[in-house]
Protein backbone atom coordinates (compact mmCIF):
# COMPACT_ATOMS: atom_id res chain seq x y z
CA UNK A 1 0.00 0.00 0.00
CA UNK A 2 1.42 3.26 -1.36
CA UNK A 3 2.52 5.60 2.24
CA UNK A 4 1.14 8.72 0.77
CA UNK A 5 -2.54 6.76 1.93
CA UNK A 6 -1.73 7.77 5.61
CA UNK A 7 -2.64 10.84 4.97
CA UNK A 8 -6.19 10.35 4.26
CA UNK A 9 -6.92 9.90 7.76
CA UNK A 10 -5.13 13.14 8.93
CA UNK A 11 -7.48 16.02 9.34
CA UNK A 12 -6.55 19.43 6.78
CA UNK A 13 -4.29 21.08 9.40
CA UNK A 14 -2.28 18.12 9.74
CA UNK A 15 -2.36 17.13 5.73
CA UNK A 16 -1.03 20.15 4.91
CA UNK A 17 1.75 20.30 7.47
CA UNK A 18 2.80 16.46 6.25
CA UNK A 19 2.27 17.51 2.49
CA UNK A 20 4.82 20.45 3.01
CA UNK A 21 7.19 17.52 4.26
CA UNK A 22 6.95 15.18 2.17
CA UNK A 23 6.79 17.43 -1.02
CA UNK A 24 10.13 16.09 -1.76
CA UNK A 25 9.55 12.75 -1.93
CA UNK A 26 6.59 13.60 -4.03
CA UNK A 27 7.82 16.04 -6.49
CA UNK A 28 8.76 13.30 -9.11
CA UNK A 29 5.41 13.31 -10.61
CA UNK A 30 2.81 10.52 -11.37
CA UNK A 31 5.19 8.28 -12.61
CA UNK A 32 6.88 8.29 -9.36
CA UNK A 33 7.31 4.71 -7.79
CA UNK A 34 6.42 5.16 -4.14
CA UNK A 35 7.43 2.38 -1.17
CA UNK A 36 4.64 -0.08 -0.72
CA UNK A 37 4.05 -2.59 2.09
CA UNK A 38 2.90 -6.13 0.51
CA UNK A 39 1.84 -8.61 2.19
CA UNK A 40 3.65 -12.08 1.55
CA UNK A 41 2.34 -14.50 -0.53
CA UNK A 42 2.46 -18.55 0.08
CA UNK A 43 0.17 -19.48 -2.70
CA UNK A 44 1.80 -18.29 -5.38
CA UNK A 45 -0.22 -15.29 -5.97
CA UNK A 46 1.80 -12.12 -6.93
CA UNK A 47 1.89 -10.31 -3.47
CA UNK A 48 0.04 -7.24 -2.19
CA UNK A 49 -2.71 -8.29 -5.67
CA UNK A 50 -6.55 -8.11 -4.83
CA UNK A 51 -8.45 -11.52 -5.73
CA UNK A 52 -12.45 -10.72 -6.33
CA UNK A 53 -14.10 -14.16 -4.90
CA UNK A 54 -16.29 -15.52 -7.66
CA UNK A 55 -19.72 -15.47 -7.63
CA UNK A 56 -23.12 -13.66 -7.57
CA UNK A 57 -23.93 -9.99 -6.24
CA UNK A 58 -27.03 -8.06 -5.39
CA UNK A 59 -26.49 -4.42 -6.71
CA UNK A 60 -28.60 -1.58 -7.42
CA UNK A 61 -28.42 -0.50 -11.19
CA UNK A 62 -28.79 2.97 -12.07
CA UNK A 63 -29.24 4.22 -15.72
CA UNK A 64 -26.83 6.99 -16.94
CA UNK A 65 -29.68 9.50 -16.92
CA UNK A 66 -29.82 8.35 -13.04
CA UNK A 67 -33.10 6.57 -13.00
CA UNK A 68 -33.07 3.89 -10.17
CA UNK A 69 -33.56 0.42 -12.62
CA UNK A 70 -34.12 -1.39 -8.99
CA UNK A 71 -32.02 -4.58 -7.67
CA UNK A 72 -30.45 -7.23 -9.94
CA UNK A 73 -28.41 -9.76 -8.69
CA UNK A 74 -25.44 -9.96 -11.55
CA UNK A 75 -22.65 -12.00 -11.40
CA UNK A 76 -19.42 -10.29 -9.98
CA UNK A 77 -16.62 -9.71 -12.49
CA UNK A 78 -13.69 -11.78 -11.65
CA UNK A 79 -10.83 -11.29 -14.06
CA UNK A 80 -7.34 -12.42 -14.11
CA UNK A 81 -4.15 -10.13 -13.77
CA UNK A 82 -3.54 -9.87 -17.41
CA UNK A 83 -6.79 -9.07 -17.93
CA UNK A 84 -6.70 -6.27 -15.42
CA UNK A 85 -3.62 -4.86 -16.56
CA UNK A 86 -5.63 -5.00 -20.47
CA UNK A 87 -8.19 -3.28 -19.21
CA UNK A 88 -6.84 -0.43 -16.47
CA UNK A 89 -3.42 1.73 -16.74
CA UNK A 90 -0.72 0.77 -15.09
CA UNK A 91 -1.69 3.42 -12.36
CA UNK A 92 -5.44 2.41 -12.19
CA UNK A 93 -4.14 -1.08 -11.64
CA UNK A 94 -1.77 -0.38 -9.14
CA UNK A 95 -5.10 1.84 -6.90
CA UNK A 96 -7.46 -0.89 -7.99
CA UNK A 97 -6.30 -4.03 -7.52
CA UNK A 98 -3.13 -3.24 -5.10
CA UNK A 99 -4.72 -0.96 -2.64
CA UNK A 100 -2.80 1.79 -3.90
CA UNK A 101 -2.96 5.53 -3.62
CA UNK A 102 -2.83 8.39 -6.32
CA UNK A 103 -1.28 11.81 -4.89
CA UNK A 104 -3.31 14.00 -3.81
CA UNK A 105 -4.01 16.67 -6.22
CA UNK A 106 -2.71 14.59 -9.03
CA UNK A 107 -6.70 13.56 -10.43
CA UNK A 108 -9.93 15.19 -11.36
CA UNK A 109 -11.79 16.09 -8.12
CA UNK A 110 -13.79 18.97 -8.12
CA UNK A 111 -17.03 18.73 -8.87
CA UNK A 112 -18.38 18.06 -12.63
CA UNK A 113 -19.70 21.05 -14.54
CA UNK A 114 -22.71 18.63 -15.56
CA UNK A 115 -24.50 16.78 -13.80
CA UNK A 116 -23.91 12.74 -13.51
CA UNK A 117 -23.17 9.64 -11.70
CA UNK A 118 -19.42 7.79 -11.05
CA UNK A 119 -19.10 4.38 -11.72
CA UNK A 120 -16.31 1.81 -11.33
CA UNK A 121 -13.40 1.96 -13.46
CA UNK A 122 -13.02 -1.36 -13.22
CA UNK A 123 -16.69 -2.27 -13.80
CA UNK A 124 -18.80 0.08 -14.43
CA UNK A 125 -20.77 -0.35 -11.08
CA UNK A 126 -22.63 2.65 -10.06
CA UNK A 127 -20.91 4.24 -7.26
CA UNK A 128 -21.64 7.72 -6.31
CA UNK A 129 -24.11 10.81 -7.43
CA UNK A 130 -22.19 14.12 -7.65
CA UNK A 131 -25.08 15.38 -5.65
CA UNK A 132 -23.47 14.29 -3.06
CA UNK A 133 -20.38 14.99 -3.84
CA UNK A 134 -18.71 17.96 -1.89
CA UNK A 135 -14.59 19.45 -2.05
CA UNK A 136 -13.56 18.17 1.44
CA UNK A 137 -9.85 20.51 0.42
CA UNK A 138 -7.67 16.48 0.58
CA UNK A 139 -6.96 16.62 -2.90
CA UNK A 140 -9.29 13.31 -3.74
CA UNK A 141 -12.92 13.52 -4.78
CA UNK A 142 -15.31 13.12 -1.56
CA UNK A 143 -18.41 12.12 -1.30
CA UNK A 144 -20.72 12.11 2.07
CA UNK A 145 -22.63 8.55 1.21
CA UNK A 146 -22.84 6.32 -2.06
CA UNK A 147 -24.90 6.03 -4.56
CA UNK A 148 -26.31 2.69 -2.77
CA UNK A 149 -25.19 0.97 0.21
CA UNK A 150 -25.13 -2.42 -2.08
CA UNK A 151 -22.81 -1.11 -4.80
CA UNK A 152 -19.95 -1.05 -2.05
CA UNK A 153 -18.11 -2.97 0.07
CA UNK A 154 -16.99 -1.99 3.64
CA UNK A 155 -14.15 -3.46 5.08
CA UNK A 156 -11.76 -2.99 8.25
CA UNK A 157 -8.15 -1.79 7.36
CA UNK A 158 -5.87 -2.11 10.12
CA UNK A 159 -2.44 -1.60 7.65
CA UNK A 160 0.07 1.05 8.72
CA UNK A 161 -0.80 1.14 12.43
CA UNK A 162 -4.38 2.61 11.75
CA UNK A 163 -7.98 1.74 12.32
CA UNK A 164 -9.23 2.67 8.80
CA UNK A 165 -12.84 1.49 6.80
CA UNK A 166 -11.51 0.77 2.97
CA UNK A 167 -14.15 1.08 0.31
CA UNK A 168 -14.34 -1.39 -2.54
CA UNK A 169 -16.72 -1.78 -5.80
CA UNK A 170 -18.98 -4.56 -4.69
CA UNK A 171 -18.91 -6.31 -7.52
CA UNK A 172 -15.23 -6.66 -9.16
CA UNK A 173 -13.97 -5.81 -4.94
CA UNK A 174 -11.53 -2.99 -6.87
CA UNK A 175 -10.13 -1.11 -4.33
CA UNK A 176 -11.51 2.37 -4.40
CA UNK A 177 -10.49 4.55 -0.92
CA UNK A 178 -11.49 5.06 2.20
CA UNK A 179 -14.53 6.57 4.43
CA UNK A 180 -14.16 8.68 7.42
CA UNK A 181 -16.42 10.16 10.09
CA UNK A 182 -15.70 13.60 9.54
CA UNK A 183 -18.09 14.61 6.03
CA UNK A 184 -20.37 16.88 6.12
CA UNK A 185 -24.46 16.53 7.16
CA UNK A 186 -26.81 14.83 6.51
CA UNK A 187 -24.55 11.85 7.27
CA UNK A 188 -21.05 13.37 8.42
CA UNK A 189 -19.37 10.77 6.36
CA UNK A 190 -16.58 11.35 4.07
CA UNK A 191 -15.66 9.04 1.54
CA UNK A 192 -12.25 9.83 0.03
CA UNK A 193 -12.00 8.07 -3.31
CA UNK A 194 -9.47 7.98 -5.72
CA UNK A 195 -10.01 9.84 -9.15
CA UNK A 196 -8.14 7.09 -11.25
CA UNK A 197 -10.63 4.24 -10.04
CA UNK A 198 -13.79 6.25 -10.38
CA UNK A 199 -15.41 7.11 -14.06
CA UNK A 200 -17.54 10.42 -14.69
CA UNK A 201 -20.50 9.40 -16.78
CA UNK A 202 -22.81 12.51 -17.24
CA UNK A 203 -26.46 12.49 -17.08
CA UNK A 204 -27.82 11.58 -20.47
CA UNK A 205 -31.93 12.41 -21.29
CA UNK A 206 -34.08 9.92 -22.54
Amino acid sequence: MSRIDEVVAMDRRRFLRSALVGGAILAGGGGLALPRLFAASNDGWPPGLIRTTPGVVLLEVFANDGRDLGRQRLPKVVLSDAEWHRRLSPAAFDIMRRSGTERAFSGPHERPAARGIYRCAGCATALFDDATQFDSGTGWPSFWQPISRLNVIELSDNSLGMERTEVRCARCESHLGHVFDDGPRPTGLRYCMNSLALHFVARTAD
